[in-house]
């Protein structure tokens, strides 16, 4: 059993295995015995299951913090903090979409499960890549660090051109290449029917799968900057990817009772535009300062002070108007 104890991208294979057993743990009784058949999720439930997935991962960081130390346990609640908040963009993404494509509620918990199969594997190609070159040259950290300020700086001031995903050249390219069903068949994302010519039968797509994919390239999207905001406050390999990981798992989970209230969180944009900007600025700050690092502690309490801000400040401007109150004249 000695192998277990190899050193795998800087941690023991042993906690790698923990991890990924946890992971497949989760889908398994996501797919397997909460969710067997297709239905509508609602908020109460969609809360619930968001609450135990951030418990799991909040419980995770504690295994982290008994393994590898206070400062790498604070790491990875931070990481895990910062991609919940900027994985939040991916929702109003994905509800985008999916009104797009007009898939029903009781779908949409089948395409966002796999939709989070494809994140698993795409992340850890973007991580592995990204640590491989962070270790090779050190100063593409300060790279990364510009262009999170150079992105945060941008989200201040975003234009008013909406998404317009009938225009998108993804979209395009594959009604183009691919025989697309008009209409959804249940919660299949293939069928054989006869060509246009009639015949034999062939592979058509539907949109329910057309949907997956555009799922998953806003997800690719969105990790340009998600990815090099953890390596900015780390560059652990075994941290990046599990507080990644535990993050994304529990906000598939959020998509259903967020997307009810999205109005709600106008303000939180401008919030993840600072956070990005501080993230990518504390960098030269310590450099600056002489610190070496920038205190993991002081990282943690600055990000948690701004999302806080931004979303009371959304919740307060949002709120519900008071009634007037009457007037009543003299008799």
């Amino acid at each position: 059993m000695d192998f277990l104890f190899n050193i795998m991208l800087g941690q023991p294979l042993w906690m790698w295995l923990a991890f990924m057993g946890v992971v497949a743990l989760l889908l398994a009784l996501d797919l397997g015995v909460l969710h067997r058949g297709s239905r509508d999720i609602g908020v109460r439930e969609s809360l619930v299951m968001s609450a135990g997935y951030i418990a799991i991962g909040l419980a995770f960081g504690g295994f982290v913090w008994s393994q590898l130390g206070h400062q790498a346990g604070v790491e990875y609640v931070t990481g895990f903090i910062v991609e919940k908040s900027l994985a939040m963009d991916n929702v109003f993404v994905i509800a985008l979409i999916f009104g797009f494509f007009a898939i029903p509620r009781d779908l949409q918990h089948r395409v966002l499960f796999w939709g989070i199969l494809g994140v698993i594997v795409l992340r850890a190609i973007m991580i592995g890549v990204g640590a491989t070159l962070v270790s090779e040259f050190a100063w593409l950290l300060y790279l990364f660090a510009a262009f999170l300020v150079a992105t945060g700086i941008k989200m201040l001031w975003p234009g008013g051109k909406e998404t317009d995903l009938a225009a998108n050249p993804l979209l395009k390219w594959m009604r183009q290449r691919f025989r697309v069903t008009d209409q959804l068949v249940g919660e299949r994302f293939f069928v054989r029917r006869p060509g246009s010519g009639g015949g034999k039968a062939v592979l058509w797509v539907t949109p329910l799968f057309l949907a997956l994919i555009m799922i998953e390239i806003a997800d690719v999207i969105f990790a340009v900057d998600s990815v090099p905001a953890i390596f900015a406050i780390t560059t652990d390999p075994y941290i990046v990817y599990t507080s990644n990981i535990f993050a994304i798992l529990g906000l598939r989970a959020l998509y259903f009772a967020l997307a009810a209230v999205l109005h709600r969180f106008a303000y939180l944009k401008q919030a993840l535009a600072l956070l990005l900007v501080f993230i990518g600025s504390k960098i030269f700050v310590a450099d600056l300062l002489g610190l070496g690092k920038f205190p993991a502690e002081w990282s943690l309490a600055i990000t948690f002070a701004i999302l806080a801000s931004g979303v009371l400040y959304s919740l307060w401007r949002t709120r519900a108007p008071q009634p007037a109150p009457s007037v009543t004249g003299d008799k």
